[in-house]
């Protein structure tokens, strides 16, 4: 059984919108994954980017389940010695709303070239509004 390429001019991407509004984070980030990577689609294979589009707006109200809120903590790096920077969810979602979600579905996706090519494909809002009415997105019912 040999694997089917699809020329990169025949890929077919649409273009779908999610709202988030009191959607659980990670069964959420979950379906949005497998939409930004293709896994959906007859024509998947883990070398090509087969993906479609994805919309969410809301992002600020996602809901997050237990003592997540509280007891979940993003890190990074400044850098700098002793520059490991901490916050939890909650001053997260205060501070930048659409990094939460966005940092779930980036965990989900592949760590190399091709899930840097998907991560593309997903665009985030903390509100109800967004810039992309001329592509006619369809909505996505999860």
């Amino acid at each position: 059984m040999t694997t089917v390429l699809t020329p990169v001019n025949e890929i077919e991407r649409k273009w779908f919108i999610v709202d988030a509004e009191s959607k659980i984070l990670g069964r959420l980030a979950t379906e949005i994954a497998t939409r930004l990577r293709g896994k959906h689609k007859p024509n998947y294979s883990t070398f090509q980017d087969v993906g479609d589009f994805v919309v969410v707006v809301n992002a600020e109200k996602v809901r997050l389940t237990g003592k997540k809120l509280t007891g979940k903590k993003y890190y990074h790096h400044t850098g700098y010695i002793g520059g490991l920077k901490e916050c939890t969810a909650e001053e997260l979602l205060e501070k930048h709303p659409t990094d939460v979600l966005f940092k779930a579905v980036q965990g989900m996706l592949p760590k190399n070239s091709l899930g840097r090519a998907q991560l593309k494909k997903l665009k985030v809002y903390a509100g109800g509004d967004h810039p992309h009415d001329a592509q006619q997105p369809e909505e996505l019912k999860l």
